[in-house]
């Protein structure tokens, strides 16, 4: 077992979330859970095809990150790990499932599947296979926002964009020279590394000379931010920061958040190269347990409202199922649509 960090401490009191935002934050996380569990159903039962890499585990980074800005408006870059994201951004649900399923009803219109869901609609700018291909996107986006703001005075052009990636991703090029046109141009970007520890079967600490990577931030003149990402009120707190501070025009943030994914790399991964140890000390820190155990104890939710959630998203998502199974196949016809922006 690799030695692992010590967790930064948060202590979230009673004032830390309203009972609304808590509900909110619950729900978000309960759909990104039990949407992945479908999607492993759905695969195993030879319903869905191709790579699918789940994001159980993880949810607290994508909702404490994307919820605590501006949904539709700001920008949300992913990775191959994209499901969760995209729902995260308010990409609705069917449309997640269809485009898994490769039907023409999918946000990408059944030709991105599993690793590169789109939707313009909701500003997710797509999920993006190969490592670290997503940044230097993300980053451009964050351009077009300030030149917009700046060049052309335009008083809506605040935008914040958020560009998802994880540990392994940050031994690439890529992510050093975008950090340092970010930091000179002073985007309105955070950088979002979401450290599970292992870059499929690569454990983070063998393949990097400093595994403290929001360390990093500081050497190309941002902040750097360590985070739980175990725990949901904490990424919320980092961000919001994070947030401001880009909306203000003070610049890019680098926030790592220490996760664990709780399945193998991918579905076809059967995740032997971990140690049982690892997996059960990161399993006792569930993200929806430990949340849900917080709203219980400040009295902001009782234990039958949160089932009754469970509930409600469980019928979304057997819904979903039953919306991308029912839609219709791309028409091949179509084949070269959407190749260009102007179709």
């Amino acid at each position: 077992m690799v030695q692992e960090r010590t967790l930064p401490t948060f202590k979230a009191d009673a004032n830390a979330v309203t009972r609304d935002e808590g509900l909110m934050l619950y729900e978000d996380m309960v759909l990104g859970r039990l949407f992945e569990d479908k999607c492993a159903e759905m695969y195993y039962r030879g319903k869905m095809f191709g790579f699918v890499h789940l994001y159980n585990g993880q949810e607290a980074v994508a909702t404490g990150m994307i919820r605590a800005g501006r949904r539709d408006e700001d920008y949300v870059c992913s990775t191959y790990r994209d499901h969760v994201h995209a729902l995260s951004a308010g990409v609705p649900p069917r449309e997640v499932m269809a485009e898994l399923f490769g039907k023409a009803t999918g946000c990408s219109k059944g030709r991105g599947g599993s690793m590169h869901l789109f939707s313009s609609a909701h500003n997710l700018l797509g999920g993006f296979a190969f490592v670290a291909e997503g940044i230097p996107v993300a980053t451009g986006a964050a351009f077009q926002t300030k030149y917009r703001r700046e060049a052309m005075n335009d008083p809506n052009a605040d935008q914040v964009t958020m560009c998802f990636f994880g540990d392994g991703a940050c031994n690439n090029g890529q992510f050093y020279e975008c950090l340092n046109m970010a930091a000179l141009w002073n985007l309105p970007i955070i950088y979002v590394v979401e450290n599970n520890k292992w870059a499929i079967g690569m454990a983070h600490d063998r393949a990097t000379s400093d595994p403290e990577i929001y360390k990093k931030g500081p050497a190309f003149g941002m902040p750097g931010y360590e985070v739980d990402g175990m725990d949901v009120l904490a990424v919320r707190e980092v961000a919001k920061k994070a947030v401001a501070r880009a909306r203000a025009g003070e610049g890019p943030t680098l926030v790592e958040a220490l996760t664990y994914r709780f399945r193998g790399h991918s579905l076809a991964d059967p995740d032997e190269l971990r140690d049982k140890e690892e997996k059960e000390f990161w399993f006792a820190r569930d993200p929806i347990k430990k949340f849900a155990a917080h709203l219980t104890e400040h009295n902001l939710a009782t234990p039958e409202e949160l089932k009754a959630i469970d509930q409600q998203v469980q019928a979304i998502i057997d819904d979903a199922v039953e919306f991308a199974q029912s839609s219709p196949e791309p028409d091949p016809k179509e084949l070269y649509r959407y190749i260009y922006a102007d179709d």
